[in-house]
């Protein structure tokens, strides 16, 4: 369906958990984590009553996030529920991949399209120290695996926070022999993010460019989202960036999130939207389901105001609270 500004909207990120099994400084805190009780969350059969609901009103694609998705019980079940419903052609996961070798076979049978993996360093060092755990060699294990896999898309996801500069390049350069794309993801004031500094795509892109030559125009291809692609010579994959700071790209945005608690999200900045949770245990028809999905749709705001100033029902949670 349109929005109000004649957007079209195709592509919905569930968030399934706000648990996570690492503690990354721009996301979470070291301590205190206090936890959605799990009678809070949205069961499975309510997400698939949704996305049912959403398919009707044009969303195609689905994304399944967290906190951490591969920790909540039965993921591959779910991916291939929301693979079954008429309309839905691409379901594809984000995860920080610890899990992943072990549940992939299971997630390839129940049909998921795509991995993004999120990693922001190659030292073990380094990574404990942005995660809080020592779990490098796990996270390297389930790229592995997604990258072994025949027709899976797989994009490893960096954000770039001036801590992790001197990986950048050797990140970059895991696209040179690979079937991989690569992404630096500008840091958004969201959250704990909004206290940590941050690296731009000019900064970036000149890093790579001094490493292996001029960017070179790629394929745009095979994208659910914003992000624009270069590659460098000898590069068998591509360079991403997606750069909501510096590149707004609001006026093509065709995007909604659902959190774990059931709340539908317009947009990534505001604290609008509907709790449809609510409405399901209210005993909503499918009717009523739908009619307030689109009304909310609709409503979605023209942009994100990042870097100028707070407004009036900014969004405060932390990024494993509204979901990845």
């Amino acid at each position: 369906m349109l929005d109000q500004f004649g957007r079209e909207i195709s592509y919905l990120r569930i968030s399934v958990t706000d648990r996570c099994n690492l503690r990354c400084r721009y996301c979470m805190p070291a301590e205190g984590v206090e936890w959605v009780p799990h009678g809070a969350v949205l069961s499975y059969e309510q997400i698939i009553r949704i996305v049912r609901a959403a398919s009707r009103l044009g969303v195609e694609k689905v994304r399944l996030t967290g906190g951490e998705p591969l920790v909540r019980r039965g993921l591959a079940e779910l991916a291939g529920a929301l693979k079954a419903i008429d309309g839905i052609r691409s379901v594809t996961l984000t995860t920080n991949g610890l899990l992943l070798a072990d549940q992939l076979p299971g997630l390839l049978a129940a049909g998921l399209d795509g991995v993004n993996l999120s990693l922001d360093t190659l030292d073990r060092t380094q990574f404990a120290a942005l995660t809080r755990r020592d779990e490098l060699p796990r996270a390297l294990e389930g790229l592995e695996a997604a990258l072994a896999a025949p027709h899976l898309r797989v994009k490893l996801n960096c954000v770039p926070t001036g801590e992790n500069d001197g990986q950048l390049v050797p990140l970059a350069e895991l696209a040179r022999d690979r079937r991989l794309d690569v992404r630096f993801i500008e840091l958004m004031p969201i959250g704990l993010g909004s206290t940590l500094p941050r690296r731009t795509e000019a900064e970036v892109r000149s890093m790579l460019e001094t490493a292996f030559g001029p960017a070179l125009p790629c394929d745009q291809g095979g994208g659910d989202g914003p992000g624009h692609y270069v590659t460098f010579a000898g590069f068998t994959g591509r360079v991403g960036f997606i750069s909501a700071m510096t590149h707004q790209f609001c006026h093509q945005c065709n995007r909604v999130r659902l959190t774990a608690t059931g709340f539908l999200k317009t947009c990534l900045q505001y604290d609008q939207g509907v709790d449809l949770k609510a409405l399901l245990e209210a005993g909503a028809e499918d009717d009523a389901l739908l009619a307030a999905m689109r009304e909310t749709i609709f409503r979605k705001p023209a942009s994100h105001h990042f870097g100028g100033g707070a407004q009036a029902r900014d969004e405060g949670r932390n990024m494993n609270q509204i979901g990845g």
